[in-house]
């Protein structure tokens, strides 16, 4: 999106760099990533940061409302969905934002969606060093952070929020089948990063209102903090697992990113934004009228894994086929636009800014980015085959 640093960019990238920095990557964690990694990061001028900042701070004073809760009351559409000992705010907080044009032609965010849920934090941080190591053309004052935060202060302050005073070996990163997910190389690197447990969630012991596993040689550990990264839409789907703790469970344990903010900070919460980087959004069993044209929204569901269930060719008879209307969003289309320059056809980009609960300031900050460059239809492995600089990315934001 910076004209010279792309060209000067283009210019040095070879295959032979992008294999090694891949085999780097796999070397790390003797573990090779299940998704694309793209070709290239993108380089965000100061007008974009701007942009994109303003577009967070606007969407924050929202969330950050006395009433919050108040309003998000209706996510929670059934009562097995909430979790006892809610906190008071989100620790963890992702905003998507596809990447357009405004009417000057000078690209713009708008906002896609929105998740009180943790993000690839430590992948992140690990691809951004593998860019500058494989890469030349990477200016020295552009960062994946802002405000002049370094690596070190990043994984610091992960560290803070997420081990806190506890013993390591008492924190949890609770998934499903961890080491078959898509985003396990992220829990690799976030054991790695802060010695703290990966567990599958049959491997919980409950004991009263305690919860253990057993180390590698066969000890019971307490367990005092959970970071959560389990979804639930993927829980709710897996009925074979078996397990002694359930969400709904009273257990005298910390969560870092509490599992209630998956439901309020999510596309539940899209049609309570506005601005000029918010696309409208209805809740569906609340429009009065269908819009005409239809051609012009996605129909979302509220809650989906990876984007299953997106429509985006919407008619008004697929609208009236659906039985639990309370269940959906229709949103505004977003038009991505094709702004970074490739070897072959520019590609599109969606990034994600990624928020974090500083419990020491008690404020919500952007602490890094994620981004995912696409040339098909929608952002997305299926929607990308057999294309090149496409897939998972990073930005780095003009000083």
């Amino acid at each position: 999106m910076i004209p010279a640093i792309r060209k000067a960019f283009n210019a040095q990238f070879s295959e032979e760099k992008y294999q090694n920095l891949q085999d780097d990557i796999v070397t790390t964690y003797n573990y090779k990533p299940a998704f694309k990694i793209c070709e290239t990061p993108a380089f965000i001028p100061k007008e974009l940061k701007e942009r994109l900042v303003t577009a967070c701070d606007d969407i924050m004073k929202v969330i950050n409302q006395p009433n919050f809760k108040e309003l998000t009351e209706g996510a929670f559409f059934e009562d097995s969905m909430r979790v006892p000992n809610e906190d008071a705010q989100s620790k963890f907080i992702q905003l998507d934002f596809g990447i357009c044009l405004d009417e000057d032609g000078n690209p713009t965010p708008k906002l896609i969606e929105l998740q009180g849920f943790p993000s690839l934090y430590f992948f992140q941080e690990l691809l951004g060093r593998m860019y500058r190591k494989h890469y030349d053309g990477i200016p020295k004052d552009f960062s994946q952070h802002l405000y002049g935060m370094t690596s070190t202060d990043y994984v610091e302050l992960l560290r803070q929020e997420i081990v806190g005073d506890a013993d390591p070996k008492q924190v949890v990163l609770l998934e499903i089948e961890p080491e078959k997910q898509a985003t396990a190389i992220d829990f690799f690197a976030t054991e790695k990063a802060l010695g703290i447990k990966v567990l599958c969630i049959t491997k919980l012991i409950k004991r009263g209102k305690n919860l253990f596993y057993k180390d590698d040689n066969g000890n019971d550990i307490q367990i005092k903090r959970v970071y959560n990264r389990i979804i639930f839409d993927e829980l709710n789907q897996r009925q074979d697992l078996k397990t002694e703790f359930s969400f709904q469970d009273d257990v005298d344990i910390e969560w870092v990113g509490h599992p209630n903010w998956f439901f309020r900070i999510s596309k539940y919460t899209m049609p309570l934004l506005k601005g000029d980087y918010v696309p409208k959004s209805y809740y569906l069993n609340k429009l009065e009228t269908i819009p005409s044209d239809l051609e012009n929204y996605v129909l979302k569901p509220l809650y989906s894994f990876a984007g299953a269930g997106v429509q985006i060719h919407v008619t008004k008879e697929m609208i009236d086929d659906i039985k639990d209307k309370s269940n959906y969003l229709l949103q505004e289309k977003v038009a991505y636009a094709p702004i970074i320059e490739t070897m072959d056809v520019p590609a599109k980009c969606e990034i994600r800014m990624m928020l974090l609960h500083n419990s020491q300031t008690n404020k919500t900050q952007i602490v890094s980015n994620l981004m995912r460059l696409s040339k098909g239809e929608m952002v997305g492995v299926k929607y990308n085959k057999d294309k090149t600089w496409v897939g998972g990315s990073t930005g780095f934001f003009e000083g």
